[in-house]
């Protein structure tokens, strides 16, 4: 009894000193940064979203391996069992696509186009809600994509420019401008989001679609 309290002292212990030193590097990592509010951004909303995926990998991961577990290949009672996993689980994928946003979104509408290598549950659910959801920046942060890439404001850069856009997709939206010569165009600006972690969240991506193919290559 002693000895499994002093494990859970310790292992409180390290928690905390592990805590610390993240919360030490992430600060370190700020005020050295030649971009601190974008430093700032990443050490506090890539963990964030870390979590998210990992827990919901983990949740897929458990579901598929339990609910399977002793049912023959083959069988009625398996392929009916699996169906119902498929559909969970995609709809944990497509929630956590919707959470995170950004690249995700464009990850859960290209398996919506997979029909002939991911299972018809995680075609037909992806297809049905990312296609037509996409997420819309605000008008300010419109301003900050412009102030970031361009140094101007867009009522600078244009001579007229639409804040509500005529369109949004995964990665970025579209609004009607005028120019100084008086042409009207399209401008693309891309979500402040991918700006700051789609570098980020591409690395994620990659790396838990090939530790769950290593550990579970039949999924």
């Amino acid at each position: 009894m002693a000895a499994r309290s002093l494990w859970r002292s310790r292992a409180r212990v390290l928690a905390l000193a592990g805590t610390a030193a993240c919360g030490g590097a992430a600060a370190a990592a700020v005020a050295t940064s030649d971009d601190p509010a974008t430093a700032l951004k990443l050490c506090t909303v890539v963990p964030v979203r870390l979590a998210r995926d990992a827990a919901t990998v983990a949740s897929i991961a458990f579901d598929y391996q339990y609910s399977l577990l002793g049912l023959p290949d083959g069988s009625e009672e398996r392929a009916r069992i699996k169906h119902e996993v498929h559909l969970r689980s995609a709809l944990k994928l497509q929630e956590l696509c919707f959470k995170n946003g950004g690249i995700y979104i464009k990850l859960g509408q290209h398996i919506g186009q997979l029909e002939y290598l991911v299972p018809e549950e995680y075609v037909k659910t992806m297809r049905e809600s990312m296609l037509n959801k996409c997420p819309v920046s605000s008008y300010d942060q419109v301003h900050e994509v412009f102030k970031k890439e361009l140094g101007e404001t867009p009522d600078k850069v244009f001579t007229e420019f639409d804040p509500v856009p005529i369109a949004s997709a995964s990665l970025a939206q579209v609004h009607v401008a005028r120019t100084h010569d008086g042409r009207k165009v399209a401008v693309k600006v891309q979500h402040t989001h991918m700006t700051d972690t789609a570098a980020a969240d591409h690395a994620t991506v990659d790396f838990i679609v090939n530790t769950l193919h290593r550990i579970f290559p039949q999924l």
